[in-house]
C-alpha cells in the first residue's frame, strides 16, 4: 500500500495532474520556448532539475521555516537551483542557453515550481516531495516535447533540427504566438474529450 501510494505521487504528473494539459499552469514559458524539440527538451530538463532539488530542500526545512516568511524563503531556494541550471547550461549548452534566452531565470517565478513547493512539499517528507517532483518535472517534459514536435514540424519543417521534406512549405504562424496558442487549444480540447468520453 505504501509503494502504490508513493508511486501515485509521481504518475499524477504524467496524466491525471499534468501542469501544462490538465493543471495549464507554465504556459508562459511553454508557449515561448515550444518552437523546436530541443528548446522543449532542454526547458523541460531544466525545470525538473530546480523542481527535485527545491522540493527537496523546502520539505528539509518546512518546520524550520517561519510561516510569514515562507514564501521568500521557498524563493531564494527556487533561485538558487535555478542558477545552477542556468550557470551549467551556459557552461556546457550555451546554444541552447541562447535559444531558450530569459525563460531559463524565469523559471525562479514559475507557478509549477512556486505551487509544488507551496502546496505539497512544505507539508509532506521528502521521498514523497521528491516523487511528486519528478512526475511534475517528467508531466512538464513531455507535454513540451509533444508541442514542440508539433510546432517544429508543421511551422519549420523540421524535428529537431533535421528536415523531413525540402519541398514542404511550412505554414510560419505555427512557430509565432498564434500558433502556439492554436496547439495547446486543440491538445487540451482533445484530452479533455477522451477524459470526458472515458468518464462518462
Amino acid at each position: 500500500m505504501a509503494k502504490t501510494k508513493l508511486l501515485g505521487e509521481f504518475v499524477k504528473g504524467l496524466w491525471k495532474e499534468n501542469p501544462t494539459f490538465r493543471i495549464v499552469l507554465g504556459l508562459c514559458p511553454t508557449l515561448a520556448v515550444s518552437t523546436s524539440v530541443n528548446n522543449g527538451i532542454g526547458m523541460g530538463v531544466a525545470a525538473t532539475f530546480v523542481l527535485v532539488g527545491s522540493n527537496i530542500f523546502v520539505s528539509l526545512v518546512r518546520n524550520i521555516v517561519p510561516e510569514k516568511v515562507r514564501i521568500p524563503c521557498y524563493i531564494v531556494i527556487i533561485a538558487t537551483f535555478v542558477t545552477i541550471a542556468d550557470l551549467f547550461m551556459k557552461a556546457y549548452a550555451p546554444l541552447l542557453s541562447r535559444s531558450l534566452g530569459m525563460f531559463v531565470p524565469l523559471i525562479v517565478v514559475n507557478c509549477i515550481v512556486l505551487g509544488r513547493a507551496e502546496a505539497f512539499s512544505s507539508k509532506e517528507p521528502p521521498l514523497r516531495s521528491i516523487l511528486d517532483a519528478l512526475g511534475m518535472g517528467v508531466g512538464f517534459t513531455w507535454a513540451l516535447i509533444v508541442i514542440s514536435a508539433i510546432r517544429e514540424t508543421l511551422g519549420n519543417g523540421t524535428i529537431m533540427g533535421f528536415y523531413l521534406s525540402r519541398t514542404f512549405e511550412p505554414p510560419l504562424f505555427m512557430i509565432l504566438a498564434p500558433g502556439a496558442l492554436l496547439t495547446i487549444g486543440v491538445l487540451i480540447a482533445i484530452i479533455n474529450y477522451f477524459t470526458h468520453k472515458r468518464q462518462g
